[in-house]
């Protein structure tokens, strides 16, 4: 890992991966349920005030990608790829869970959502996280840290709305799955 990230543009980038991390998330619900790209999310004052540098920081890191090459057939690159390899298809399996339930009617409770009441951010910071190692980054794995850091109040911001659309079903849920991750309790 240098201290001066490399730039070169190329097609085994980290684009590569990131592009995958975004269509995973919304493709699931064209196929299953477009209703649920139709479903307003949490508009609390927390997501407002970090909406905008949240998306700010995700383009100049979806731009970097462009930019910063994955170290094929390095230590780097084969101790990166399954760590990213593992948050992509989790992040995968999230969507799909996601996609497969009716927002409009109820909480996601299945497949993942079993063990984190957040997946979608848990696998999201395995794909960074995976991503930076695997491009040898310390920017990237910089930015994972910070993607985390920013969905901490996000995911808080999220249960609160949960619990204004869903209210019982949703307390029932929180009461039974960890925030981040773990085995769910016992009903």
């Amino acid at each position: 890992m240098s201290l001066i990230p490399v730039f070169e543009i190329g097609v085994w980038n980290v684009w590569i991966i990131i592009l995958y991390g975004v269509l995973a998330t919304f493709i699931p619900n064209l196929i299953f349920n477009r209703d649920n790209l139709k479903v307003e999310g949490p508009k609390s004052q927390t997501e407002k005030k970090l909406r905008l540098p949240w998306f700010i920081l995700y383009v100049l890191f979806a731009i970097y990608s462009i930019f910063l090459p994955l170290k094929l057939g390095t230590a780097w690159f084969y101790v990166g790829l399954p760590i990213c390899l593992t948050g992509l298809i989790l992040l995968t399996i999230t969507a799909v869970n996601m996609a497969t339930t009716p927002l409009r009617y109820k909480c996601v409770t299945k497949g993942l959502y079993r063990h984190s009441r957040h997946p979608g951010y848990l696998t999201m910071f395995l794909l960074l996280i995976g991503a930076g190692i695997a491009s040898a980054s310390w920017v990237f794995i910089l930015f994972a840290i910070v993607s985390m850091i920013f969905w901490v109040p996000l995911s808080i911001s999220e249960e609160d709305y949960c619990l204004e659309k869903y209210g019982d079903a949703y307390r029932e849920y929180m009461n039974k799955t960890p925030r981040w991750i773990g085995m769910p309790k016992p009903a």
